[in-house]
């Protein structure tokens, strides 16, 4: 069977091993840049750090280049790390396990962190090259970018000194992108009290598994499920005070970048309605299916007995929190007026999560290209859980990165395109927070576009990239390099 560093260009792909081998949660990137470091010591590059972390390794030009623009290439070092239940990876520690299927590369049931690994793995490519000719290279390694940008935001005024930046964080290949979207997150808390466990109540765990998930950016308008609104949604049925339902835990999803996947609570009803409750699970997972049976296939909610816990969530909290969440959006605000097919506003109910001093955190990230609908949609998710008593709080967030349609390099990268492949490539903008805008607060003369192959699933276990489309995008980012 062939191995990753047997595909073609072995040039890249050699790099992208390496990277699947070295384990770069977010915010614990420590190893990853070890390696870049040592990379710039063997093959004689001049490498610089700062405090963030974020690495600059600067190639001079080749001979009869040196007065070309300096171009700086882009990507970030960490990667979302998410699992199927069940399968055991530490990811702190452990590497990536790769397997090609046929024109695919994926992980065994984590995620691939080809987001943004084969993007580090291009640089590489480029500054261990002798071949490509090309003016002065800076190549930005940035840290955290997926749980916060902020090596990007923590990026001094003065690291960079190109005026052309290539950012290789993009997932379709023949696609050029021009702008995205600037987000926000919004955490809030419920504070509960514990309560003594009543007598005569049938327990049990309910779990709702197998969607999708994917990023919340990219994926927002594919219509895949959210295991939390699900759960929710489930929960809310049984309200009716003729259950007397009460709840002891809950938790679901992860990252507030992805779209949850899975979701579970720990819920006692009154034990003479216990199959009632059967009945009713069966029931809502046929019309789940049935809504969702084309972009949801494997959907499921499980019911298991439960053993009696020793404390329970206060009812009014229990309450509160079941209500807001069934009314907190999900998805698709609004879509853009300028560029047909984009959203252009959006919020993800990324996560619920139990923590130690009787607190529930709720988190949601708001999305929008236009920083006014940004405000309103973050403003629009507060309310509600004000309303139900929460404490909400907010992330810094960030800019996005609106599109400049004169841009040179656009033009430099469109013609190079058409020349290699005789077609269009699309130019676009995308729902998806990359760092550009943030680089564009600090150096308002960069000209950006953003490239990159084919990717689907990613922030998910499903994750996967196309080979084939790997090899296109590296011979295109050469042809780029060669024409500036």
């Amino acid at each position: 069977m062939k191995t990753i560093q047997e595909l073609q260009p072995t040039a890249i792909w050699r790099y992208f091993h390496d990277i699947t081998q070295i384990p770069r949660p977010s915010k614990k990137e420590g190893k990853i840049l070890a390696y870049l470091l040592e990379f710039a010591s063997k093959h004689a590059l001049e490498a610089t750090q700062d405090q963030a972390g974020n690495i600059l390794i600067t190639k001079p030009a080749t001979p009869g280049r040196e007065d070309a623009p300096t171009v700086i290439l882009q990507s970030h070092v960490d990667m979302v790390c998410e699992k199927n239940a069940g399968v055991k990876h530490d990811f702190d520690n452990d590497p990536i396990e790769t397997i090609i299927d046929g024109d695919w590369i994926r992980a065994n049931g984590t995620t691939l962190g080809a987001d943004n690994g084969i993007g580090v793995a291009a640089q590489l490519a480029v500054l261990a090259a002798d071949e490509i000719k090309h003016g002065r290279i800076e190549a930005l390694f940035t840290v955290d970018e997926e749980t916060g940008l902020t090596g990007a935001n923590s990026l001094s005024r003065e690291f960079l000194s190109g005026n052309i930046l290539i950012n290789l964080d993009t997932e379709e290949e023949g696609e050029i992108y021009i702008g995205c979207a600037g987000g926000k997150g919004t955490r809030v808390y419920f504070t509960y009290k514990e309560k003594e466990t009543p007598k005569g109540y049938f327990w049990f765990r309910a779990e709702v598994k197998g969607l999708r998930g994917g990023h919340s950016g990219s994926d927002i308008d594919k219509g895949y499920g959210n295991a939390n609104k699900i759960l929710a949604r489930f929960l809310h049925s049984l309200t009716r005070k003729k259950y007397g339902m009460v709840l002891s835990e809950i938790g679901g999803g992860n990252l507030h970048n992805a779209i949850p996947r899975e979701a579970y609570a720990l819920v006692g009803v009154k034990a003479k309605y216990k199959e009632d409750i059967r009945v009713k699970v069966n029931t809502f997972l046929a019309d789940l299916r049935e809504e969702y049976k084309k972009v949801e296939p494997s959907l499921d909610l499980l019911l298991e007995s439960a053993q009696i816990p020793s404390k329970v969530i206060n009812r009014k909290t229990t309450e509160r929190l079941i209500l807001s969440l069934c009314a907190c959006p999900h998805g698709v605000i609004g879509m853009s007026s300028d560029i047909e097919g984009l959203v252009e506003t959006s919020t993800n109910l990324a996560s619920v999560k139990m923590l130690p001093d009787r607190r529930i955190e709720v988190g949601t990230s708001q999305r929008s290209s236009v920083e006014s609908q940004k405000r309103y949609v973050v403003d629009m998710v507060s309310s509600l859980f004000t309303l139900a008593g929460a404490k909400v709080t907010h992330s810094e967030g960030y800019p996005g990165w609106k599109p400049n349609p004169s841009s040179a390099i656009l033009e430099l990268a469109r013609e190079e395109y058409r020349k290699l492949y005789g077609t269009e490539a699309r130019v676009k903008a995308i729902h998806a927070g990359l760092e550009c805008g943030l680089f564009l607060e600090k150096y308002p003369t960069l000209d950006m576009i953003s490239i990159g192959p084919d990717m689907t699933d990613v922030h998910s276990p499903d994750e996967k990239m196309k080979i084939s489309s790997v090899g296109k995008f590296w011979d295109y980012l050469v042809k780029i390099l060669e024409a500036v």
